[in-house]
């Protein structure tokens, strides 16, 4: 297996990194979309995400990697034993890819030939959904997935689970996981209902900095001679970028909003235009994400500052008497939202 370079090895880039470890302390957030040029390290940092996350405690017996402490959250066949002791087991964040040719069944799972044509036995053989539950869901070319998928990804974003009908086979199972897709906004545009799945949204670009670009150069060329002696070196600032994250996480629900922050939210967002209340609710989490990232108590402006344009600029309408960015739109309506 492939070792993933490691994220605190990752130079520039820090809107994005900073994105997906905020989306690491609070995963309700909704996801990360990256957009960019290619070769920007996009799909890199979304691989090295699973050397951030402490392991999780699963059921050993279920396919779905249920939480043996949450009933809630478990599969049929799981809360039917809730009162067996199952054996448990450690597991890291599952952090499973989605090609983009990927198969409608090899998604949501579907009949387990196997079995069936072996034995006569109708079973059900899990998905990609299946394995991404509790973990994360990653996309490269979002943008260029077909249509047929993006309702299925919407439908189960939504609720959280999976319902499979088919050959005869009526399953449902949790399927909760964090969307994180990346793709080249030049090779076509996102779907509405799907963009507005994702919590937050950063753009990359190719750096200008001579310097810098020599520093990437040099990292991946050491990395891609020895991943191990290059891992082992950034093994002690990888495990003090995970404590950080550990820490934020469960310094989480101490972390206080006031109601003057929250009307500042709204504020922004009703200036934006921004449909429904996602929006609002996303900065929310957001913000609170970065103040416990940062070991702050209570968010501030400064928090809201750095966080709304990741939450807001992918969810603005498109003004054709405003041909300005949306980053700056957000900026702008930033400036004149907390001056007053």
């Amino acid at each position: 297996m492939a070792q993933p370079f490691p994220f605190a090895a990752i130079v520039g880039q820090e809107e994005m990194t900073l994105a997906i470890q905020v989306v690491a302390v609070d995963p309700r957030i909704g996801g990360v979309l990256v957009l960019g040029d290619r070769g920007t390290g996009k799909s890199t940092a979304v691989r090295a995400l699973a050397d951030l996350l402490p392991p999780i405690k699963v059921r050993l017996d279920c396919p779905y990697g249920c939480d043996p402490t949450n009933p809630q959250s478990q599969c049929e066949a799981c809360r039917a034993q809730a009162r067996s002791r199952a054996k448990t087991a450690l597991r890291p964040v599952p952090v499973v890819d989605l090609p983009l040719g990927a198969s409608e069944d090899r998604v949501v799972g579907a009949l387990d030939l196997e079995q069936a044509l072996t034995q006569g036995v109708k079973a059900f053989a899990p998905g990609l959904l299946a394995r991404a539950n509790r973990g994360f869901l990653y996309i490269d070319e979002v943008n260029l997935l077909e249509d047929h998928i993006v309702d299925l990804l919407i439908d189960v974003a939504a609720s959280g689970e999976n319902l499979v009908e088919r050959e005869g086979l009526s399953v449902r199972h949790p399927a909760r996981f964090v969307l994180v897709g990346s793709g080249n906004p030049e090779e076509g545009e996102l779907r509405p209902q799907l963009l507005d799945r994702f919590g937050l949204a950063v753009e990359v670009k190719t750096p200008q900095d001579l310097a810098l670009r020599v520093q990437v150069v040099r990292r991946r060329d050491a990395f891609e001679r020895d991943p191990v002696a290059f891992r082992d070196s950034w093994e002690k600032p990888n495990q003090q970028l995970r404590q950080r994250i550990v820490r934020a996480q469960k310094a989480l629900e101490q972390v206080s909003v006031d109601d003057a922050l929250l009307l500042l939210c709204a504020t922004l967002c009703h200036q934006l235009g921004t449909d429904g209340l996602r929006a609002e609710l996303t900065l929310l989490r957001a913000t609170r994400a970065y103040a416990a990232l940062l070991g702050d108590k209570v968010v501030q402006q400064q928090h809201l500052r750095a966080m709304a344009p990741l939450v807001l600029r992918h969810r603005l309408r498109r003004n054709p008497l405003d041909d300005t960015g949306s980053g700056m739109r957000v900026q702008r309506a930033m400036d004149e939202v907390l001056a007053a």
